[in-house]
């Protein structure tokens, strides 16, 4: 059972690397901000309204935690099984859906907008983590996860490789930029956008972090970023220094939280909580509040850091 901090700094957060020390804000400790969720999922940060969205997958909802009241209500019910969510440029929200094994967008007058559903002829599998770069292209990893059973989707039969698409935003072209990958799962770019991380969550022997150069749209120069170990990374994102914050977990204490590892993959700090966590995001009015999606909860901690805009 969590329970507050009574201590500061609070122990959780522990500093591996004495880089990671100055991210470490003394007086702030991990709040659990909401519970009873099924499995948290695809936190994303509305600072317009002061709002942060995530993800009750087999509950399929998208929920609504409100900053200034603390309340938690439902944003989106049924949700098609929502996972991942992001922000385009012109702020709206862009999920990936395992029911309807898509990618959609919410416009601003609350209507649904498909952007992908197919390639080549064959249905997605069932999207799962996305993001937006700054020239608003919309890319997004595709592994079978939601459609293996009748819990985070409907179970089918996947019809396309595991790959990351990329949309592009002038012409509407999809296109594999990376496949036949083990498991797609979370992605983010580096502060400047010329990396791209990803995770391959079903590698063998151990689940890893890959990073791929980009240009033109294009990715080259695949590499092994970071090896997980036993453990398992699923949802990141990248602060304005390059450092990636990693949801991760194996259902063990030693596991569960957020590692953080500088931009050369090495691991400076760690984030203990009680559960496994899924997905992370800077919100919060400078984007230095870490949301941190776990398993049947929502935590946040406030970091001497900043997430990288749009991330």
């Amino acid at each position: 059972m969590w329970t507050p901090t009574t201590r500061y700094p609070d122990p959780a957060i522990e500093v591996i690397d004495p880089s990671f020390a100055r991210y470490r804000v003394f007086s702030a400790g991990v709040e659990r901000l909401a519970t009873g969720c099924r499995w948290s999922e695809g936190p994303v940060w509305f600072g317009d309204g002061r709002y942060l969205l995530w993800s009750d997958i087999p509950n399929n909802r998208i929920l609504r935690f409100d900053e200034e009241s603390g309340a938690v209500s439902v944003f989106r019910k049924p949700s098609n099984f929502a996972n991942g969510n992001t922000r385009d440029r012109q702020g709206r929200l862009v999920t990936c859906e395992h029911g309807g094994r898509r990618v959609t967008r919410t416009e601003y007058d609350g209507s649904i907008t498909v952007l992908a559903d197919s390639y080549e002829g064959k249905r997605l599998n069932s999207p799962n983590d996305v993001v937006v770069a700054s020239d608003g292209a919309v890319w997004f990893t595709d592994p079978p996860f939601g459609i293996l059973g009748n819990y985070e989707g409907e179970r089918a039969e996947p019809e396309s490789p595991q790959n990351v698409y990329r949309l592009d935003p002038a012409t509407g072209v999809l296109a594999a930029v990376a496949t036949d990958l083990a498991g797609p799962n979370g992605l983010c770019f580096s502060p400047d956008e010329s990396i791209l991380y990803l995770v391959e969550s079903r590698a063998q022997p151990n689940r890893r972090i890959l990073a791929f150069d980009v240009s033109g749209g294009r990715l080259t120069n695949q590499r092994v970023h970071i090896d997980a170990g036993p453990g398992t990374p699923d949802g990141f994102r990248c602060d304005t220094d390059g450092n990636l914050w990693c949801g991760w977990g194996m259902g063990t204490d030693a596991l569960d939280g957020v590692m953080v590892y500088n931009p050369e993959g090495t691991l400076i700090g760690r984030i203990r909580l009680p559960e496994r966590c899924a997905n992370v995001c800077f919100g919060g009015r400078h984007r230095n509040r870490l949301f941190m999606a776990a398993s049947q909860s929502l935590y946040a901690l406030y970091v001497d850091t900043q997430g990288v805009a749009g991330g």
